[in-house]
């Protein structure tokens, strides 16, 4: 099973990763995990990614496709995985697009999940509060949702229209909300 799981912060994406990793028995692939990796372990790849990060810079779509593709294509995902924060935006579609198709291995469905603004900023700010998140303030919750917005959802309708497009409220229960996904998805 090869999936992505998309939606906006807060909306229980890493959670369900893990529940589903586990059901399926693949790996859940963070692109932050992967970036912290190759930074960590001075790989080739995050030694030219602290390069941008040292100028304050976005590591650019190249790069960060190049970090997945690397991920993609070690021994553990050969049976399948779960792709969270990735693809951001349409470049990085059709990147994700040729690598399936180098890897010969396509993608089985893509995993939406929603919930409301407000139940989004209330889970950020709590998460803020139990993790100590700098990152997780009014004003820098609100930009980043703005961005999934403009950006990152847009691409829903890409996937909807190749028909691998499987949308779930994401604001229950979180093992009644991963028991609905299993049971769409099978297996």
């Amino acid at each position: 099973m090869r999936l992505l799981i998309m939606g906006p912060q807060g909306v229980g994406k890493g959670t369900q990763a893990a529940l589903l990793s586990k059901h399926y028995g693949i790996p859940a692939i963070s692109t932050g995990d992967i970036f912290r990796y190759n930074l960590k372990n001075q790989t080739p790849l995050g030694k030219e990614a602290q390069a941008y990060i040292d100028k304050g810079e976005l590591v650019p779509d190249e790069l960060t496709n190049k970090i997945v593709k690397d991920r993609l294509a070690m021994d553990d995902a050969k049976n399948g995985w779960i792709l969270d924060g990735y693809p951001r935006n349409a470049s990085q579609v059709a990147a994700l697009d040729a690598m399936l198709a180098e890897l010969g291995t396509p993608l089985d469905a893509v995993v939406a999940l929603t919930a409301d603004h407000d139940v989004l900023m209330e889970r950020m700010m709590k998460r803020a509060q139990i993790e100590g998140r700098s990152d997780d303030n009014p004003e820098t919750i609100a930009k980043r949702l703005d961005v999934y917005a403009k950006e990152t959802a847009p691409l829903l309708d890409t996937y909807k229209s190749r028909g691998v497009l499987h949308e779930f409220d994401g604001s229950g229960d979180i093992d009644a909300i991963q028991a609905t996904i299993v049971a769409e998805l099978g297996e």
